[in-house]
């Protein structure tokens, strides 16, 4: 008897959000994923059990990812101005692989909106503490909602936004987070 394969559950993920990218999420379906991972559908159904399963795993390894950065940006116990500051930056900062793989489980998030709670709890989570009747906790979350939609705009392909307007917008909105003169 020959030895089981294993199946790289990573690899598998990064071909499913590949799939989306490439081809958009009406593409990704179990049996694609499997073809373009040369495994059986059997195998990546044990892995992940349905293209639903399938994407919150793909929006739980970003979450973590993006978490990770995160926390090395806020650090410990970080006040809510802190924590949005850290927010923006890490926006600021995705590299070309994350910007695609978040654009592309936002554009999969669509057709499942079952996996939103997930995605709201993340956001009232950076948001937290924020005292929106304070000049601060207004000017606070307006940075954060500017910065949130300079991403989507620019991932998803709403809006061309080269490097240097990347750059400058992301000045303006940290401005925003520092202490009015």
């Amino acid at each position: 008897m020959g030895r089981r394969r294993s199946i790289d559950r990573d690899r598998v993920l990064d071909i499913a959000e590949g799939i989306v990218a490439e081809h958009g999420a009406g593409a990704l379906t179990i049996g694609a994923v499997a073809e373009a991972a040369g495994i059986t559908k059997g195998g990546v159904q044990s892995c992940f059990g349905t293209k639903e399963m399938l994407i919150a795993a793909m929006l739980e390894r970003w979450m973590a990812e993006d978490d990770s950065r995160f926390a090395a940006l806020a650090g410990p116990d970080p006040s809510p101005r802190r924590r949005l500051r850290a927010h923006v930056e890490t926006t600021e900062h995705y590299d070309r692989l994350a910007q695609t793989r978040v654009a592309s489980l936002l554009a999969t998030l669509l057709q499942t909106p079952e996996q939103v709670a997930g995605m709201r709890t993340w956001y009232a989570a950076r948001l937290a503490g924020l005292d929106p009747d304070t000049e601060e906790g207004r000017r606070a979350r307006l940075a954060f909602l500017a910065g949130e939609g300079a991403f989507h705009l620019r991932f998803l392909g709403l809006l061309p936004i080269d490097s240097r307007e990347w750059r400058e917008i992301f000045a303006d909105i940290r401005a925003l987070l520092d202490d009015p003169a």
